[in-house]
């Protein structure tokens, strides 16, 4: 009964996106993948659609003179020694849901930790997984227990802001092996903020992404592993994802989305 009702009010929530979408005069996508679906899928025709890109907040590009930067790197040490963060960790920021791939996730980060067990930096890793509702999807703790790494791995829930710049700026490395993203922002955040990004070769994200982050196969336990060792273990990759990143992160800005939203109303209006 409970599912059928589910089943009732998505296709009931389908029903009036669908309409709305059909009824609009234009309709915005935030990226060509999701361009494509709003065509292939719900029928509004290519002529009504505008491809408009998302952008990473403009505080994650920030850059700080010497004299604040030090004051930078002291309140950053505070907040990882506020949540007891002292040793190398991957980061992954976002909703906790079942596109967003996380036991296998899980299940790459102890292979890959397993393959780095003797390595003198890499050796005591973690991961973060930063995200709330982690409560209505126990198929993710039920895949740290089975990999048995829950020493190893944090759930922290929601953060502020500023404790998510911290973060950002501070992991080894931002993994974001998403099935689905109808644009994908936290690999960008993690660019503008000087981290390498691991991130799926499926859906919109290596569009939005470019040749910027290092693409694995979000259905293949063992190649998300691949690309986390790669990245950890070459520094000259690790250097050209961080400069790409931010190059690439940068192209993206509010302002340019702004000035082509308001360019579509303007074609509206005329």
């Amino acid at each position: 009964m409970v599912q059928s009702k589910r089943g009732w009010r998505n296709n009931l929530r389908q029903y009036r996106f669908r309409r709305g979408l059909l009824r609009a005069d234009r309709v915005i996508a935030v990226s060509s993948a999701t361009r494509r679906d709003v065509e292939n899928l719900m029928g509004v025709a290519p002529d009504r659609m505008r491809l408009v890109y998302s952008a990473p907040s403009p505080e994650f590009f920030e850059r700080r003179g010497a004299a604040e930067g030090d004051s930078e790197a002291t309140e950053q040490h505070r907040m990882l020694e506020r949540y007891q963060i002292h040793y190398p960790f991957l980061l992954y920021a976002g909703a906790i849901r079942p596109q967003k791939n996380i036991p296998r996730l899980v299940e790459a980060f102890a292979i890959a930790r397993a393959g780095l067990s003797d390595h003198p930096q890499y050796r005591d890793l973690r991961l973060i997984i930063v995200g709330d509702e982690i409560s209505r999807y126990p198929s993710v703790r039920q895949a740290v227990i089975q990999s048995r790494v829950e020493e190893s791995v944090r759930f922290l829930g929601f953060v502020p802001f500023d404790t998510m710049r911290v973060f950002y700026s501070a992991a080894t490395a931002f993994v974001f092996p998403s099935l689905y993203e109808g644009f994908g922002l936290p690999p960008l955040e993690a660019m503008a903020s000087g981290t390498p990004v691991i991130t799926s070769s499926m859906s919109s994200l290596p569009e939005v992404v470019g040749d910027a982050a290092m693409l694995v196969n979000p259905e293949n336990v063992f190649d998300i592993a691949r690309g986390i060792k790669e990245v950890l273990l070459s520094t000259a990759l690790r250097e050209r994802l961080v400069e790409a990143g931010r190059i690439h992160a940068a192209k993206y800005s509010w302002k340019n989305t702004a000035q082509q939203v308001l360019e579509i109303y303007r074609e509206i209006a005329r």
